[in-house]
């Protein structure tokens, strides 16, 4: 479904304050570019999947000199035959790694080959004669004899080479308006330049992003060290490599549960999220015997513990509980070993609540799973869970298969009792590049603020869990398109459209499930914000709608 602006639902919150309109950005019509793999640079940390580490580093030392090099390579020593031209458009943007391999042009051997083939530009030469002070004039006779007579063109030419290879990237963002020290500023020019291809924008905007960002800074400054990265390993279309060649950057499962673990406890986005859907699931399966619960991020189960309690206090006696748990190879690695870990655990906790009891593990991806392997039985109240997931299963824009949507229709065939889908506010699936950018932007700065109230800038478990727990969705966000790019967010308004159009119709959250979250949020800051449209209910930060939970059935 193409972005528009009827697409996006009206925000919540009143007193929402003006986003940044993407119709603003311009950008070129290149095509998107899928990702390959590229080799980082040695003090390159890009981090893994939503759990994995991403470090800012400082410029190389001598990574300023190396993108101002000369566009003119003239080499007037006795041993030249010839001058040489290369055309600065021809010249695109290569990242310090891989530059450092090619040494610069000044110091490779210039051409002496009489052909008249390729671009006059970068292959013609002319013979210096042996007074230095025709050198200047013969570059002249040769410009205009490629350009034409207009004078004007050629001087302009050779003042707009010379200014961009005397200008410092300081005083070149001053020529451009770009205020100093506006760091988000400065990141979404950067983004439109990388959109256009501009490769000395680019190469003057880089150095200076990475002086102004840090791990341990204010939100945008930590937030912005990692946009940064992206933003360089999608010039290097790296992105595929920042999931495979930095596995063994990832830390061991224990620290990554450790990581999440923290995560859950600083900020409220997941507990919200858990007790809604809970609440939903309770109140739709009331009274049924035997209650089958399908959850397509089961994660380390941790949701199910607080509905099993309940469950337990039913008056009568609790209900048989089936759960199928669908996982996911980084929760997977967090918690050294497979589905049976989590049985295990759930098992457990319904034996301490005498609930009875069965688990069934399902080892697949989200978009691969068939009615076959999701064993539903006859007289079973059905209840289906997409926490925070849905967005990674790919829709019509990645495949033709659009697996999205018939895992949808997949679900409707199955008549559940209830369908709970929570989800990450934000606009990123189809967008253009620069407004995704955009939006990320937005988006995470408002989840790095509020994590901010919670930890100390200086706090190495707040960096470990940022750097492990949310930059390889920023750099995925950035750096990658097609398949390769998993985290693919929606806005409710396109959820909603999505679900009505698989059959489902809105089962509205009740005011119990409301009021649990109003005592939840009572033990955070006051900057959390709570509001329910049409039984939806929406969790942001200050004015910023952040994560979404509704029912369907």
């Amino acid at each position: 479904m193409a972005d528009t602006p009827t697409s996006r639902m009206m925000h919540p919150f009143s007193n929402m304050q003006q986003r940044q309109n993407p119709n603003q950005f311009q950008y070129s019509a290149n095509p998107q570019r899928p990702c390959h793999t590229y080799q980082s640079s040695p003090d390159t940390h890009v981090v893994p999947q939503h759990h994995y580490s991403l470090n800012s580093h400082s410029p190389d030392a001598n990574y300023e000199n190396q993108v101002t090099q000369n566009k003119y390579a003239l080499d007037s020593s006795a041993k030249a035959d010839c001058m040489r031209h290369d055309s600065p458009s021809s010249n695109s943007f290569t990242p310090p790694s891989v530059r450092s391999g090619s040494g610069s042009p000044s110091s490779q051997d210039d051409s002496h080959s009489d052909s008249t083939n390729g671009s006059p530009v970068s292959a013609s030469c002319v013979t210096v004669t042996e007074d230095p002070t025709d050198l200047k004039q013969k570059l002249k006779d040769l410009e205009a004899a490629m350009l034409g007579p207009d004078s004007e063109i050629v001087n302009s030419l050779e003042s707009s080479v010379a200014n961009k290879l005397s200008l410092e990237p300081e005083k070149w963002m001053q020529q451009k308006g770009i205020p100093r020290g506006n760091l988000k500023e400065l990141l979404i020019t950067c983004a439109i330049a990388v959109e256009e291809n501009n490769g000395l924008a680019i190469d003057m905007m880089v150095p200076e992003l990475r002086k102004m960002v840090a791990v341990s800074g204010e939100p945008l400054e930590r937030l912005g060290a990692y946009m940064v990265e992206g933003l360089v390993a999608r010039l290097a279309s790296s992105g595929h490599s920042i999931y495979k060649a930095l596995k063994c950057k990832e830390p061991k499962g224990s620290d990554l549960l450790s990581y999440m673990h923290f995560l859950y406890e600083a900020c409220p986005y997941f507990k919200f999220g858990y007790m809604s859907a809970n609440g939903a699931i309770a109140e739709a399966v009331k009274g049924e015997d035997r209650i089958h619960i399908i959850d397509f991020h089961i994660s380390q189960g941790a949701q199910w513990i607080s509905l099993l309690q309940a469950l337990a206090a039913r008056p009568g006696g609790p209900p048989t509980v089936r759960i199928t748990g669908i996982d996911d190879s980084v929760s997977a690695y967090a918690r050294g070993g497979g589905l049976e870990l989590v049985g295990r655990r759930l098992s457990h906790i319904a034996g301490l609540y005498k609930v009875p009891f069965e688990f069934c593990s399902l080892a697949i991806a989200g978009d691969e799973v068939e009615e076959r392997h999701l064993g539903v039985r006859a007289g079973e109240a059905l209840a289906v869970n997409f926490t925070l997931e849905l967005h990674h299963i790919p829709d019509e824009t990645v495949s033709t298969a659009n697996h999205r949507d018939r895992i949808l229709r997949l679900v409707k065939s199955l008549s559940p009792k209830v369908l709970t889908l929570v989800e990450q506010e934000s606009n990123t699936n189809t967008a253009p590049f620069v407004p995704r950018f955009a939006e990320t932007l937005d988006y995470y700065t408002a989840i790095f603020e509020s994590i901010d109230l919670t930890l100390p800038r200086d706090d190495k478990e707040r960096i470990n869990m940022e750097q492990h727990c949310l930059a390889r969705e920023i750099v995925n966000l950035v750096a990658c398109e097609g398949a390769e790019r998993v985290e693919r967010h929606e806005v409710f308004g396109k959820w909603k459209a999505r679900l009505m159009m698989a059959g489902f119709r809105p089962s509205p959250l009740s005011s119990l499930v409301n009021a649990t979250i109003r005592t939840l949020l009572q033990s955070y800051s006051v900057d959390y914000k709570l509001a329910e449209t049409d039984g939806v209910l929406y969790l942001g930060w200050k004015n910023r709608p952040l994560v979404v939970s509704s029912a369907w059935h």
